[in-house]
């Protein structure tokens, strides 16, 4: 018979998209007893309105309610989630600042509730959210199913965010050269443009013209902002 630490690690094993990987999951928070399991990734780009990808197990009607009334703004687990990696149970007092969004997530058979948040080294977050419409969670049951719990977030994150993070990638068609990714990784180092040059044995113009073409293709403002972005998408690697 296998430990509860095998099933979830096969989670991670290999998948052929997102939606395979969040069945597996999905399957997991329910044989922890939860009906219901979402999970929402920040990507840290573009820096001034980053990006937030999402899936989840919900009634259409509820991911349409959600959307239409941009809960998602004013979200207090999003909230929490964005400044602690702290497990979050849904109660009233949570949600006093948002009773609206509390009223409704109840009406849709939603009062049940738990999430926490993960970051990684490159600095993207994500956050699993585990729901339910019966059985308010006790002390009890949290402390029997705590690791657990904290294992699917990770892998949850470790999964989902490399399968999301691509296909973002991809619908952005960023192609870097492999020069591209060469000079942006030496600028990371904190060379200069002419450094570059010296190092490659070629011109400073072609360095600029490599690193006009990443800026470009990565939709950034300047090589530094490449730089980062470029190293978040794990393109540097």
């Amino acid at each position: 018979m296998r430990t509860w630490q095998e099933e979830l690690l096969q989670i991670t094993e290999p998948a052929c998209s997102e939606t395979e990987v969040f069945a597996r999951i999905e399957s997991a928070a329910k044989s922890m007893g939860f009906d219901h399991c979402a999970y929402g990734l920040r990507v840290p780009w573009p820096l001034t309105n980053p990006k937030i990808l999402m899936m989840n197990n919900y009634s259409s009607v509820w991911q349409k309610r959600y959307a239409e009334a941009g809960y998602l703004l004013i979200d207090p687990t999003v909230q929490h989630g964005r400044q602690s990696q702290t497990p979050l149970v849904w109660t009233e007092d949570v949600f006093a600042g948002s009773r609206q969004l509390w009223e409704d997530a109840r009406a849709h058979g939603l009062p049940v509730g738990w999430a926490q948040s993960s970051l990684d080294s490159n600095g993207v977050g994500g956050m699993l959210s585990l729901a339910r419409s019966h059985d308010l969670l006790t002390p009890k049951e949290l402390r029997a199913k705590e690791n657990q719990m904290h294992w699917l977030v990770n892998i949850a994150h470790l999964t989902l965010s490399r399968f999301l993070i691509e296909k973002s990638t991809q619908s952005q068609n960023i192609g870097l050269t492999p020069r591209e990714v060469e000079v942006l990784k030496w600028t990371a180092d904190g060379k200069s443009a002419q450094e570059i040059a010296d190092i490659l044995n070629v011109t400073k113009h072609v360095i600029d013209f490599h690193i006009k073409n990443a800026i470009h293709k990565l939709q950034t403002a300047n090589k530094s902002a490449a730089v980062v972005k470029a190293a978040m998408l794990g393109l540097l690697n």
